[in-house]
């Protein structure tokens, strides 16, 4: 009997979304596309139907707590909502803040300009601007710095709920390991907006770091340049389950490679001649098991600037898999 591959399970996640939404406008009256919401700059909103609005202030009925007067130079924004913007029960559903971000990876949608963030992790910050239209720059470290990661993406809207990420991340060992370099390119097609979306994401990350050979004959080390790389993928989803959580899952998939047949050298000390013997050369096979990491969790949504997410990240190397006993902790805040 065939099971249900892990694909089509999250294709049918996505699929009984859009049935959600289907579903709520089927059961909405024309008055749900009569509403507004209004955002102040301190990051309140106020959803409900406009009474009356002139240049000072805007008049506002919400069905929380009634008529509310908001001055016009404390809105930030003023948008109509859509059926779609509601949930079955008639609650209304914001768009999730931090949207372009999973735990560790990103996806196709673009972060808009002037809407930076910061995604504090227990090993060190993570900083994504928005510099221009669709496109981002970012860096993350550790606490002591090392390393450090500069990140870039350019989004590309391709339909209504459909976008295509470029981008790239190129990191350096700083003052701990002047010598360590990485670069990883990526490509991510997103299906979805900032309510519910899916992303496949493919890349290629090469490292290039120091490696010490031992002489044995004249007890001394030696240091060269060794660069691999590996292929990369990534299936990554998120949908609100409320008003203010998220369920987000993220993946990082690397496949088996060829195994290599590396050359080592041996040197040792020729006891007849007192001297150092020639250098004999040996070969050893070099295994390149497949990896994976896989984390399901939930993100809080406290306000329009700050969000908390945690989850337990699960490990698989070579047919083994072992669960991370250290749950996955981050804090999203706006800046």
């Amino acid at each position: 009997m065939k099971t249900t591959s892990p694909k089509l399970f999250i294709v049918l996640i996505v699929t009984m979304l859009s049935m959600g939404n289907v579903s709520a406008q089927s059961q909405k009256d024309t008055t749900a596309f009569q509403m507004n919401v209004i955002v102040k700059h301190d990051g309140t909103e106020f959803v409900g139907r406009i009474i009356s609005q002139d240049a000072r202030e805007v008049l506002i009925e919400t069905a929380t707590i009634g008529q509310v007067v908001v001055p016009k130079h404390e809105i930030k924004e003023i948008r109509a909502l859509a059926a779609n913007d509601f949930s079955i029960t008639g609650v209304y559903m914001p768009d999730e803040v931090f949207a372009t971000r999973y735990f560790i990876t990103t996806n196709g949608l673009p972060i808009k300009k002037g809407e930076s963030y910061i995604q504090w992790n227990p090993y060190g910050p993570d900083m994504q601007f928005g510099v221009g239209k669709n496109f981002g720059l970012g860096i993350m470290t550790t606490w002591v710095a090392c390393p450090i990661i500069g990140t870039a993406k350019y989004s590309i809207p391709l339909k209504e709920k459909t976008s295509l990420g470029l981008g790239v991340l190129l990191g350096t060992g700083s003052w701990s390991v002047p010598e360590f370099a990485m670069a990883l390119p990526f490509a991510s097609m997103t299906f979805g907006d900032r309510k519910a979306n899916i992303s496949f994401s493919a890349g290629y990350g090469s490292v290039r770091h120091p490696q010490e050979e031992y002489n044995a004959a004249y007890g001394t080390y030696r240091t060269t340049k060794v660069t691999e790389g590996r292929a990369m993928f990534s299936v990554a989803f998120m949908f609100k389950a409320g008003r203010k959580v998220s369920f987000v899952f993220d993946s990082i998939l690397v496949p088996a490679g060829k195994d290599q047949m590396v050359t080592g050298v041996n040197y040792y000390w020729d006891q007849n001649t007192g001297q150092p013997g020639p250098p004999q050369t040996y070969k050893y096979k070099k295994e390149r098991p497949s990896f994976s990491l896989f984390i399901p969790g939930i993100r809080w949504q406290f306000d329009s600037k700050r969000a908390f997410q945690f989850g337990f990240a699960g490990l698989s190397s070579g047919g083994d898999t072992v669960p991370v006993p250290i749950p996955m902790i981050q804090w999203y805040r706006k800046l």
